[in-house]
């Protein structure tokens, strides 16, 4: 399928014992300024977009597409990538689709004054998220919506847990999230007149009766606890989904989905 630097048959190598670290630690990805890639589709969108490939392992007994595999694989030299067996393979895959296919790459943040923002910008702000699978999700929603960013405050997750980057389908590469604190996200909606919206429960203005159609920010807490009083108290308006069952709140992806699409087609779905 390729060139590679060596071929690695035994679970207790160290370079595998490390991958292993690297995707069960924040700490040590954070030590190492490394992070876990899975798949050959995250794999070619990391590519893609810049992001610098440290190391790829390659098990081409796994590989499911090997003309798509063959070709990404060409494009990093050939000291970074290694064979392994479906054994090691298996040791170090977090997922049981990953494809054959696993990079170890470093991590690029993207800082508030360098957002790129459309002329009637859509945002999508999450307050002190816990979860890597709703940060995923939410990124998806971000794709399927074409929203210009998202602004991850006061974070309890790692950006590119592998959680993150598998719910996420690889999207957490190719836009642009910011993770910054809540202070400095209001300071930065309000010098580009994007106006915020807060979704809570404290309110009886309903989402689909807001104007969405200018520059807004649709800003969401935790589902335990909320939404800060920064955000509340920053709020233009806020603003809840009706809700008609015994309990008080949706998943934060499912809300985010709900008012996305709603602000979009009040824009006509431009």
């Amino acid at each position: 399928m390729g060139s590679y630097s060596e071929h690695i048959s035994s679970v207790q190598n160290a370079k595998i014992k490390n991958v292993v670290l690297l995707q069960k630690k924040y700490s040590a990805r954070k030590e190492q300024q490394l992070i876990v890639i899975e798949g050959i589709k995250e794999f070619g969108m990391a590519v893609s977009a810049g992001f610098e490939i440290d190391t790829l392992f390659v098990c081409s007994d796994v590989v499911k597409d090997r003309h798509e595999t063959k070709e990404i694989v060409a494009e990093i030299e050939a000291e970074k990538v290694i064979s392994v067996t479906v054994e090691v393979f298996g040791k170090m895959a977090y997922r049981e689709d990953s494809g054959g296919v696993l990079a170890l790459a470093k991590p690029k943040y993207l800082a508030l004054e360098a957002i790129a923002l459309g002329g009637n910008p859509l945002v999508l702000v999450l307050d002190c998220v816990e979860k890597p699978g709703n940060l995923g999700a939410v990124l998806r929603t971000m794709d399927a919506v074409a929203a210009d960013v998202l602004i991850v405050c006061d974070t309890q997750t790692d950006i590119f847990n592998p959680n993150v980057i598998r719910s996420s389908i690889g999207c957490v590469f190719n836009k642009q999230i910011i993770v910054c604190s809540s202070d400095e996200a209001i300071v930065w909606l309000r010098k580009n007149d994007i106006r915020i919206f807060a979704a809570a429960l404290q309110t009886d203005l309903l989402y689909h009766k807001t104007d969405f159609r200018q520059a807004s920010a649709l800003v969401f807490g935790t589902e335990s606890t909320g939404l800060t009083a920064a955000w509340l108290q920053a709020a233009d308006a806020i603003i809840k989904i009706p809700m008609f069952g015994k309990i008080d709140s949706l998943n934060v992806s499912n809300s985010v989905a709900i008012m996305a699409y709603e602000a979009k087609r009040q824009r006509n779905f431009v």
